[in-house]
């Protein structure tokens, strides 16, 4: 006999390797299920919203399906900001929850649908009749339509018995668009006549990697890309490095000289753009999944895969010859390529006599493996990791809370990184107001890495809220956080730690660094509020423009 909790296991485990949990009443016979019959690697984390954000960052890293589970009520409530992000970010993932009893809801149950629906996130709720069934939907909607769905198990169904009969555990290949002959004419004509064009990739591209370059190639476009899909270029003579907020003034500029943008699986978000202000006289065309062009700018939109539209573009480009002669005439490929790392001054003390963050991101980077895996929290700091630390390749850098604006998923999401790491250096940037809010799951951090250095920009404030409202004067006593030594809570949890105050601190981390001894190593770097990022003055100046 099969109880509920046992099929539903069984065929979860067909399509999945990993998933990441934390156990409750809701979901304690399905984990006991999978952990006895099936293979599935569970990871145990600290605070339900780890569940899904690991989930979230382990299918970043590899394209891979991971499930996550929580419990009823206060544990599925608790990760409804991870499952907003989830959604907002397109990332197909099944969450396995508990759920009210089919005899009716407890004084202790929420309508858990409705929360779930006002995420972006679909529920197919278990029954006794064919529990498999709704788990193997889950996992076909999940890939089909991009985003997650939750698996309601009712609380008096897990030991139940199922008489379902056996199925086949196969999936449909999801059905994606495909653009038409006339669409990639229309694209092709006008990157045809294009003096100064750009090609912007997102992570959306990654599967036309290899057909898009050899298409910048022969168009010799500049080549650009969000900030998640960064690396994807890597290499690549006129690449200029990231495109929006994160942008280094150089590449900024030769954004502002493009003719025609051709934007490939990049969801066209507020800090891709710029806030409207980095190529307004560029005629975009956005190739991209989404059911209808994500921003106004764009004047010809085409819902395709990247990875069958790409080559057709290029075959329709076939004659064009590599590298065309009057495309970007003038134009220093030396310099194209050093404009991602043109960031400015870099002192290693701002003037209040704390470190500033700049100089402090340089010696960081050249310490660091060059093989590495960056898992960044959201905060004014973003503006320091994502633009002075290199990544190796495309899917390096994950930034889980970007797309719902978020701070404190970054030690939640960073237990998913770390079993995707796979021999390579987990890098997890926080700040300190993130890092507080989330500092339960720096434990998971230091249980699942094998390799990872976490970076706490530590300055005592919410500053993007000083920059942004203090500066407005606002009383900015509530955006003042009293300066809490990271150093000493990560050795309560097993980590290695260092307070840094200057650069000559890192020097026994960098040793270590640069070896291959295991474990988590905590750096509590104070540094100083003064020094505002690039992408928050933006900020400010579209807030104050409004």
């Amino acid at each position: 006999m099969t109880t509920v909790a046992e099929r539903l296991a069984t065929v979860l485990a067909a399509h999945a390797t990993e998933i990441f949990g934390l156990l409750g009443n809701g979901n304690a016979h399905l984990v006991d299920a999978m952990l006895r019959l099936t293979p599935l690697r569970y990871t145990a984390v600290r605070h339900e919203t780890a569940t899904v954000a690991s989930a979230d960052a382990y299918y970043r890293a590899t394209r891979k399906l991971a499930l996550a589970t929580t419990t009823y009520g206060a544990g599925f409530t608790n990760m409804l900001t991870s499952l907003s992000e989830a959604a907002m970010s397109r990332t197909p993932m099944v969450v396995v929850v508990g759920d009210e009893p089919e005899a009716g809801r407890r004084p202790w149950d929420v309508d858990q649908i409705a929360l779930a629906d006002a995420c972006g996130a679909a529920t197919i709720v278990v029954t006794a009749e064919s529990p498999g069934a709704a788990a193997l939907e889950a996992i076909q909607r999940a890939r089909t339509e991009c985003r997650p769905i939750v698996l309601a198990l009712p609380y008096d169904l897990p030991s139940a018995i199922t008489d379902e009969p056996e199925l086949s555990l196969d999936l449909e290949a999801p059905e994606l668009p495909a653009a038409s002959i006339e669409e990639l004419d229309a694209v092709a004509e006008r990157l045809r006549t294009a003096k100064r064009p750009i090609i912007l990739a997102g992570r959306g591209a990654l599967e036309a990697q290899a057909e898009l370059t050899a298409l910048a190639d022969s168009l010799g476009a500049i080549t650009v890309t969000t900030a998640p899909a960064r690396g994807f270029f890597d290499g690549r003579a006129l690449d200029a490095g990231v495109c929006g907020g994160f942008s280094s003034e150089a590449t900024a500029g030769y954004l502002a000289q493009a003719d025609v943008i051709l934007a490939v699986g990049a969801g066209l978000n507020q800090f891709t753009m710029g806030f409207g202000r980095l190529f307004p006289q560029a005629d975009l065309i956005q190739l991209d999944l989404a059911e209808a062009a994500t921003h106004p700018a764009v004047s010809l939109f085409v819902r395709a895969d990247a990875a069958t539209a790409v080559p057709a573009l290029r075959e329709a480009m076939a004659d064009l010859e590599p590298m065309t002669a009057d495309t970007w005439a003038g134009i220093n490929a030396n310099e194209v390529a050093q404009a991602q790392f043109d960031r400015g001054e870099s002192p290693e003390f701002a003037s209040d006599g704390r470190l500033d963050p700049r100089g402090l991101m340089v010696a960081l980077d050249a310490a660091l493996p060059e093989q590495r895996l960056v898992c960044s929290d959201g905060g004014h700091f973003i503006g320091w990791s994502n633009t002075h630390l290199r990544v190796p390749a495309t899917d390096s850098i994950i930034m889980v809370g970007t797309q719902f604006q978020s701070i404190g998923l970054g030690f939640p999401s960073a237990p998913g990184a770390a079993i995707a790491a796979e021999g390579r250096m987990l890098v997890v940037p926080t700040g300190d107001g993130g890092g507080l809010m989330a500092l339960a799951d720096l434990d998971s951090v230091v249980r699942t890495a094998e390799r990872a250095t976490v970076v706490v920009f530590n300055d005592a404030a919410y500053t993007a809220e000083i920059t942004q409202y203090g500066m407005q004067g606002l009383d900015e006593r509530p955006m003042l956080i009293r300066e809490v030594d990271f150093a000493q809570l990560a050795l309560g949890v097993g980590a290695r730690s260092t307070v840094v105050r200057s650069l000559a601190d890192l020097e026994e981390w960098a040793a270590w660094a640069a070896g291959d001894e295991p474990g988590t190593w905590v750096l509590d770097c104070r540094i100083s509020g003064e020094v505002i990022a690039p992408y928050q003055r933006e900020i400010m100046a579209n807030l104050l423009r409004k």
